[in-house]
């Protein structure tokens, strides 16, 4: 009826990505770009589902054309989230998370104003502490913070959660409820209502754990409820918003000098800023290689980050290692029929053969931990690291090789390492990075001293 209809064409492109049909969103964003060319969150959109779909042709002129709109004054149809995953600066970054801030946060000042919240010092027994997020249920935030719900010291703090996303059910979700003092599901309330219900809860320090990633009601924190409110562990970097006060952070993810990227001041856990749960189960029900479709013998390079992480200059770095281990495979994790199809296809124009990528399809978390342990060494993608992925493989004894950089994103691998003492897998350079592969591939005895290494530690450290 009207073929020139943008926002239809847009929207059908969102609606395609809820049903994981991200090809054919593909080209509903290709079609709403044709008839507006200068739509920069079409082509924001775009960019992202071709980074999920590993179709990196003509993905740096992206990169370079959203980078110069993330860095123009308040465009915030740029979703701060993606620049996490391409070659952005810290600065840049800060660019766009305060033009998204002031574009669609600052209108909430007036409300704020109305509402008339105000605080004051009293003396009270507990501290209460109220945690903001859509991702109370069986999501990676979750299976880091649930046994810290459980840890908190009752004497001293009451724990309350405020849950803005789906009740899916699970046994993550029941726990965490029983691990507040009080859980309140806020997803049917107006953003207004959520506020006043924080506010009447009286908390002293409300925590967002989801930042700019999806789902997030960030408008809830821009209504300022409470009278101290923190940025930490959903969303790997500044928040760009004056209604945020601090970001918990470590001294490796944010070394001095890199407190002018940031709108919040930096609260320094002593050793790494990511919780992490001991009580996660790994089967033992371990398959074998075989069962997983992995060779019985050769070297297994393990990388189950999401497929928007992998670049293609990582991507090189793969295959080249791969021609110099004989009969060895690259293990990643099958995320859509897509992105296997043109990783399979670029190893093929990189001369190296498609089979020697094995996608393992999703498992139940237990299942997932177990089958790390097939694997020789977990290859870290940049500039976006493996983080709950990190953690997983750590937990699970599998060494993990990353490659830091100067954004937040990009070390958090590395503050994991430093924290379960295996510095000596943080490198600085991709060069660095591609010889250590190759060292640690062909090194087996000093593969094994880290492996060893990571079983007495994972316990005891940090």
């Amino acid at each position: 009826l009207k073929p020139d209809f943008v926002e239809a064409d847009v929207n059908l492109g969102n609606a395609l990505i809820e049903q994981g049909k991200l090809e054919e969103a593909v080209v509903h964003y290709r079609r709403a770009l044709a008839l507006k060319p200068d739509d920069g969150g079409t082509e924001n959109q775009l960019m992202h589902q071709l980074q999920r779909l590993c179709e990196w042709s003509g993905l740096d002129d992206l990169f370079d054309r959203q980078k110069e709109l993330a860095r123009g004054k308040c465009h915030a149809d740029i979703s701060p989230f993606t620049l996490l995953s391409i070659p952005s600066s810290p600065a840049e970054q800060l660019v766009c998370t305060r033009n998204r801030a002031t574009s669609r946060l600052a209108s909430f000042a007036l409300l704020r104003a109305q509402l008339g919240f105000s605080f004051s010092r009293v003396s009270k027994p507990r501290l209460r502490i109220g945690y903001l997020s859509g991702d109370f249920c069986l999501h990676a935030v979750a299976c880091l913070i649930a046994e810290l719900f459980e840890l908190h010291d009752r004497q001293a703090f009451e724990v309350y959660a405020y849950s803005c996303g789906p009740d899916d059910g699970s046994v993550m979700r029941k726990r965490l409820a029983r691990a507040c003092d009080r859980f309140v599901d806020v997803r049917a309330m107006s953003f207004q209502e959520a506020a006043c219900q924080i506010y009447k809860d009286r908390i002293d320090v409300l925590v967002d754990l989801q930042g700019y990633t999806k789902g997030a009601r960030t408008e809830i924190v821009a209504l300022q409820p409470a009278p101290i409110q923190v940025n930490w562990l959903g969303y790997p970097g500044t928040m760009g918003a004056e209604c945020i006060d601090y970001i918990v952070t470590d001294q490796f993810i944010t070394p001095p000098g890199h407190e002018p990227f940031f709108s919040e001041k930096f609260v320094y856990l002593p050793d790494c800023y990511q919780v992490n749960d001991r009580k996660r189960k790994i089967s033992p029900n371990t398959s074998t290689r075989r069962m997983l479709g992995l060779p019985a013998d050769g070297f297994v390079f393990c990388c189950f980050n999401n497929t928007y992480k992998i670049t293609s200059t990582v991507f090189d770095i793969w295959m080249r290692v791969l021609k110099e281990t004989p009969g060895s495979v690259l293990w990643l994790l099958e995320s859509n029929s897509g992105a296997v199809a043109n990783l399979r296809r670029e190893a093929k124009v990189r001369k190296v053969s498609p089979e020697r990528l094995v996608f393992a399809p999703k498992v139940s978390m237990e299942k997932h931990l177990a089958r790390f342990r097939l694997a020789g060494l977990f290859l870290d993608t940049m500039p976006y690291n493996a983080h709950t992925t990190a953690s997983d493989a750590l937990w699970a004894g599998l060494p993990v090789l990353t490659c830091a950089g100067e954004t937040f994103a990009s070390r958090v691998a590395g503050s994991l390492l430093r924290a379960v003492g295996l510095p000596e897998l943080i490198t600085h350079s991709l060069a660095e990075y591609e010889a250590a592969a190759l060292r640690l591939a062909h090194d087996l005895s000093e593969l094994a001293g880290l492996r060893r290494r990571l079983a007495k530690n994972r316990l005891t450290t940090p």
